[in-house]
């Protein structure tokens, strides 16, 4: 039997709601997967960790997190727990610098026409991938301090060789599994960052003859995804413009709720949904457990074993079953199932595509 130490990190707000039903997922997945064992360990973080100990991402959290087989993440940081230059406390961005993640993997993929607003789009119309450089661009100067009196305040959008070589050779290999197009999202003709990521771009384009490209500008990118999301495959952008237009993309498959994310590097993988910690409705069982629920099937699937890549088929194969079924949504979707009602449906859902 094949071991791996999976860390839990359910964080804030609705974090440890749908941390709790996704373990239930794994759970009933388990027994499909007889020669995986998940050994799961939890640690606190995030802005409860941080108004208990002060500091919302411990060393000694993180020197353990680096000898783990992948991490599962619930949300992390609340509006009103922030730094003193006035930013919110954001671990889980720090976690992904500090162990490198620079892939940041949002598959976007829709389950049921009804819960798209794009006319006569079903099931599996809308089937992408966007991957975000997520170390650096935009966000690098985001440590920054600034006076209060300060008369102008600069970001600066760091683009590095090395990263975007990185993310787009993660972009290229992925879409060989796929349908082998990369379109790349820039600013090129505005910001000569964006010129140099687009250099490169085309540099490592040509390590991979048997995949297309295309390449186009972030304003028009917007503006295809709500047109024509079909002719994408994968995209490959920089962190902020990742970061924006991710939530763009979930609002075509129902929302943040259905959207699921990893951040993978060299030797260490996050798995977490891409929505927040949503502390307006924590306790109340309300939110939608989906994204982390599909975050763990790509954890699954990261895993170098296949019966674990089994396990991640079925909870997909689990939620499109349960999602063909109008009457299953949770209140952000227009339905009224509980967290737990949710996860206790595609629980069953699961046993059932497994017979």
């Amino acid at each position: 039997m094949k071991r791996y130490q999976i860390a839990v990190l359910p964080g804030d707000g609705i974090g440890p709601e749908v941390t709790a039903e996704t373990l239930r997922v794994l759970a009933a997945a388990a027994p499909y997967m007889p020669d995986v064992r998940l050994e799961y360990e939890r640690f606190s973080v995030g802005a409860a960790e941080y108004l208990k100990n002060g500091d919302p991402l411990p060393p000694a959290v993180v020197d353990r997190l680096r000898s783990v087989d992948a991490i599962l993440l619930g949300a992390m940081g609340r509006p009103d727990v922030r730094w003193p230059n006035g930013t919110e406390m954001v671990p889980q961005i720090d976690l992904r610098e500090q162990l490198d993640l620079y892939g940041g993997e949002r598959p976007i993929y829709l389950y049921s026409e009804a819960d798209t607003p794009l006319k006569g789009y079903g099931a599996g119309a809308v089937d992408f991938v966007l991957v975000r450089e997520s170390t650096e661009g935009l966000f690098s100067s985001r440590r920054r301090a600034f006076a209060r009196d300060a008369e102008v305040v600069e970001d600066t959008m760091r683009i590095t060789r090395r990263a975007a070589e990185r993310v787009c050779r993660y972009a290229f290999r992925l879409a060989r599994k796929r349908r082998r197009l990369v379109s790349l999202v820039d600013k090129a003709n505005v910001l000569p960052s964006m010129a140099f990521f687009r250099m490169i771009f085309d540099e490592v384009a040509a390590e991979f003859p048997d995949v297309r490209t295309e390449r186009i500008y972030v304003d028009a990118a917007s503006l295809y995804l709500v047109r024509r999301p079909e002719r994408f495959d994968v995209l490959v952008t920089e962190n902020m413009f990742g970061d924006i237009l991710s939530d763009l993309a979930a609002g075509l498959i129902g929302g943040m709720g259905m959207a699921p994310s990893a951040d993978i590097g060299d030797d260490h993988a996050v798995f977490q949904p891409s929505h927040g910690s949503a502390p307006d409705i924590a306790g109340q069982g309300k939110a939608n457990p989906v994204a982390m629920i599909l975050s763990a099937a790509m954890m699954l699937d990261w895993l170098p074993h296949p019966q674990a890549t089994r396990g991640a088929k079925l909870i997909r194969n689990a939620v499109s079953f349960v999602f063909a079924d109008p009457g299953n949504r949770t209140e952000d979707m227009g339905g009224s199932l509980t967290t737990k009602m949710m996860g206790k449906t595609i629980t069953r859902a699961l046993e059932k595509c497994a017979s």
